[in-house]
């Protein structure tokens, strides 16, 4: 089995299978949403990783270009921070539900994750977007789904539903769409303010039904929030959990604080309880 100690100075963990878990953070939660200066951000802080947005209407979503997507990488390399995942942020304004096009940003989104060479695709559903209560929505999305999944099968891509639905109907759009690239990108913060056991619920989706992780607190820092991480990353490592390697730091900034010592506070903290 692989040894965890080596590994805490880069800031991953080992999950029970023994493979390495490592920690990156969203772009848009250290303030640069989609912008590559966001790499040496990161590696400030001493993050491995960075999830990155696509992008938003007024830009185009202009990581969908080349010469965008080149910067990225250039800005990835130069910085030692690897993109670990993106994200389609936008779907929570303009949701994919309802908005025709919204299609192609998603089609499009698993070419960007292949140029990028990373193997999953946050879709965003809250705000605009939420399908609690909507049976109507659930419906168009999975048939949206349904079509552009062999897409994402074809070239290796995970498409990540996170939203505020329990672990039932994760699984029941999961079911229905019928596509083993189609997963839940796990929130514990989230699942715990929709009024659920943040770990029952993990444990109920199983590990081969999450593809990467969210970890956070809204408006503390990580641990002097509600929820309880050592009991989380026990649950984590229980159950074997890997997805694709990753789980990121999101948001978890005291209203007023400043990002920077937040973020060395959260990252330390996530590693004194490894």
């Amino acid at each position: 089995m692989l040894s965890c100690a080596p590994l805490l100075a880069n800031a991953a963990f080992c999950a029970g299978s023994g493979k390495q878990l490592s920690i990156g953070a969203c772009d848009w939660s250290i303030g640069k949403s989609s912008d590559p200066a966001a790499f040496e951000v990161a590696r400030q802080i001493g993050l491995k990783g960075l999830m990155v947005n696509i992008g938003n209407l007024n830009n185009d979503l202009h990581l969908r270009k080349k010469e965008v997507q080149q910067t990225f990488l250039d800005a990835s390399r130069d910085s030692g921070v690897e993109i670990s995942s993106v994200a389609l942020a936008e779907l929570n304004g303009i949701p994919y539900k309802s908005d025709p096009r919204t299609i192609e940003w998603v089609r499009d989104s698993i070419d960007v994750a292949k140029a990028l060479g990373v193997p999953v695709v946050l879709l965003a559903f809250f705000e605009k977007n939420d399908l609690r209560n909507d049976a109507k929505g659930k419906e168009e999305v999975i048939r949206r789904l349904r079509e552009v999944m062999p897409r994402a099968e074809q070239v290796g891509i995970t498409l990540g539903i996170e939203s505020y639905l329990d672990a039932r109907e994760h699984m029941e759009i999961i079911d229905k769409v019928g596509s083993p690239n189609l997963k839940v990108y796990y929130d514990f913060r989230n699942t715990a303010d929709a009024g659920y056991d943040t770990i029952k619920e993990f444990k109920k989706l199983g590990k081969d039904r999450i593809c990467e992780l969210h970890i956070k607190e809204n408006g503390f820092l990580l641990g002097k929030g509600t929820l309880d991480w050592k009991e989380i990353f026990k649950a984590i490592k229980d159950t074997g959990y890997i997805g694709d390697g990753w789980a990121q730091i999101e948001g978890a900034i005291p209203d007023g604080a400043e990002m920077m010592s937040s973020y060395k506070h959260n990252l330390a903290y996530l590693k004194s309880i490894i």
